[in-house]
């Protein structure tokens, strides 16, 4: 079974990408989510999070986000130490997730791929690009922010143009090319190479 990353900035759309893919029967393991969750229910990392960012970070046993977000924000090395924490536990969750899975393929699908040095473990990698504006204007609509503090965001990860480079294959979500027909190609190559890894 193929290990397939789905990565690309904060507003490029990789969420979308992953939700066709599920819709062509691949599973999708969200990083992200996955974090949060077992931010909530994940006793050791609930102490280390207290340890680190106070007894604040929890209120009545639930994550503190907007507590935990005014200390990583502006303070990068205080957001590494947040992902320093929080990545080994994905990782670890990922892994037996993997292992339930019976597609040709899977997807990981995380902001942080390159970043957390998760993408190491990945057998091909998938870069989802839209262009800057388009990128700003999509997280000030679903987040209800400031343009600000979307750039703040993007600056916490690798420039996009460098992200897409490391990445082996790269979706077009710029609103002027159709997403599902570049999906449907890859799908089909993935599964070929799935075919092909299973051979003797």
């Amino acid at each position: 079974m193929l290990k397939i990353g789905l990565t690309g900035g904060i507003g490029s759309g990789k969420t979308t990408i992953a939700k066709v893919f599920e819709v062509l029967g691949i599973p999708v393991y969200y990083a992200d989510d996955a974090a949060k969750r077992l931010m909530n229910e994940d006793e050791l990392l609930k102490q280390q999070l207290i340890q680190q960012f106070g007894m604040e970070t929890y209120i009545n046993g639930q994550l503190n986000r907007s507590h935990l977000s005014s200390i990583v924000f502006n303070n990068k090395e205080k957001l590494e130490l947040l992902n320093s924490i929080v990545h080994p536990a994905t990782v670890t969750d990922a892994r037996s997730w993997f292992e339930k899975q019976t597609t040709p393929y899977v997807i990981k699908e995380a902001a942080l791929l390159f970043e957390s040095g998760t993408a190491e473990g990945l057998d091909k990698v998938i870069g989802v690009w839209a262009p800057e504006t388009i990128r700003l204007k999509r997280v000030i609509d679903r987040d209800h922010v400031t343009a600000d503090e979307v750039k703040r965001r993007m600056n916490n990860q690798i420039e996009e143009t460098v992200k897409m480079k490391l990445c082996d294959y790269v979706i077009h979500n710029n609103e002027q090319e159709l997403v599902t027909p570049q999906v449907m190609q890859l799908h089909r190559q993935l599964l070929q190479l799935a075919e092909e890894q299973q051979q003797p």
